[in-house]
């Protein structure tokens, strides 16, 4: 009897343990904003298992989150739920000028053979014991406040420190002027470089522009990005408007010749470039840039004689700004702080931000205040411009 007993023991062992040691459905990394306009807005976050996702959608009155049933808005495409780990919701018919409560849910997928789907347990951002994250559409304004880091390469502690410069109340966006990490190599490397404590100080509720450096371009993962920085163009170079502000957004691509060793033969960055200028050649027409007050151009690698690729955005995007009128250009790159003045090939002046500096910026009615702050908050230099 007592040898049957054991036997038993030991085949419910066997056979629960599988049951036992299965991993609950979570959210692995907390939802981030992204492409931010005055009436759309994408909302990305990863979950542990395959799920699909929503949005619930509140207004920013006096009322619980609970108080009713809230707009769900489900990840998804060609008239499907998107089934996967990472997910996106993209919000339209937004209101300008107006600020929203939301949170996020998933319902873990079993298996799904058919039309038939077996579906698991939920997970959600928790809004009953905590306030609901929050995000503000732009709308008519008389000012914009912007900050700007770079060349961070997964110094996390590095970017605290600037970003606890940034007054985040008073300030509308943040812009990751590229080269936040040495190279992609996994989603986890990814959050664990930069983007954990981004979505920690931030990202959850205040908009980042992300403009890509050509370290983003290296390792297996680096493929994988667009997926979790969408823009509102389809494309990583975009265009986006706050007040009376138009930011055109570049794409830098590599600083080497395509057929450097570095890259085994895998970019195509050239004939990237070249097409990115063919799209810039419109943009500029556009009367949300044509009509702005301020014209500011973000790109990582700036315009200067030297490295191949500096070059080749100097040949190919900038007789393109000096012609539309282009103001100022915000670049990094370099990892030194420098301000290069306003020449006859480059018509506007450009700030080249150090790896260890943020750029906080105030446009309002009468000028352009560009100032460079050290970590530990000491002014190192300024641009204005009307």
């Amino acid at each position: 009897m007592k040898r049957s007993l054991l036997v038993l023991f030991a085949l419910c062992i066997y056979f629960c343990k599988p049951v036992l040691a299965q991993e609950k459905i979570t959210i692995s990394h907390l939802p981030f904003i992204q492409a931010l306009t005055d009436s759309t807005v994408s909302i990305i976050w990863t979950t542990n298992k395959n799920a699909i996702g929503w949005v619930e959608l509140a207004p920013d009155d006096q009322t619980h989150f609970y108080q009713s049933e809230r707009p769900k808005i489900f990840s998804g495409k060609y008239g499907f739920k998107n089934v996967g780990t990472v997910h996106q919701v993209d919000l339209s018919g937004l209101k300008p000028g107006t600020k929203y409560r939301y949170r996020v849910y998933n319902q873990e997928v079993l298996k799904h053979e058919g039309t038939k789907v077996q579906y698991g347990e939920y997970a959600a951002t928790n809004v009953y014991k905590q306030q609901p994250l929050t995000f503000s559409t732009p709308g008519p304004k008389s000012s914009v406040s912007f900050a700007v880091i770079n060349d961070i390469h997964g110094k996390n502690d590095v970017m605290t420190n600037l970003i606890k410069e940034v007054d985040l109340k008073n300030t509308d966006f943040i812009v990751f002027n590229g080269d936040m990490v040495d190279n992609l190599l996994s989603e986890e490397q990814m959050y664990q470089g930069f983007m954990d404590t981004a979505i920690q100080l931030f990202a959850s509720e205040k908009p980042m522009y992300y403009s890509r450096g050509n370290h983003e371009t290296r390792g297996p993962f680096a493929v994988q990005y667009p997926k979790y920085f969408p823009t509102s163009s389809g494309e990583l170079y975009y265009m986006f408007n706050q007040g009376d502000a138009c930011f055109i957004v570049l794409d830098c691509g590599e600083d080497k010749p395509d057929s450097d060793i570095e890259y085994s033969g895998i970019v195509d960055m050239d004939a990237y470039r070249t097409l990115q200028a063919k799209w810039l050649e419109k943009a500029v027409q556009n009367p949300a840039y044509k009509n702005a007050k301020y014209k500011i151009i973000i790109c990582h690698i700036p315009p200067v004689l030297g490295w191949h690729g500096m070059e080749d955005i100097r040949n190919k995007f900038v007789p393109i700004l000096n012609k539309a009128g282009a103001q100022i250009m915000l670049s990094g790159h370099m990892h030194r702080h420098e301000i290069l003045k306003a020449d006859q090939t480059v018509n506007f002046p450009v700030i080249i931000n150090s790896n260890v500096n943020i750029i906080k910026a105030n446009l309002d009615e009468k000028q352009g205040s560009f100032k460079i702050y050290s970590q530990d908050g000491k002014l190192v230099d300024e641009v204005t411009i009307k």
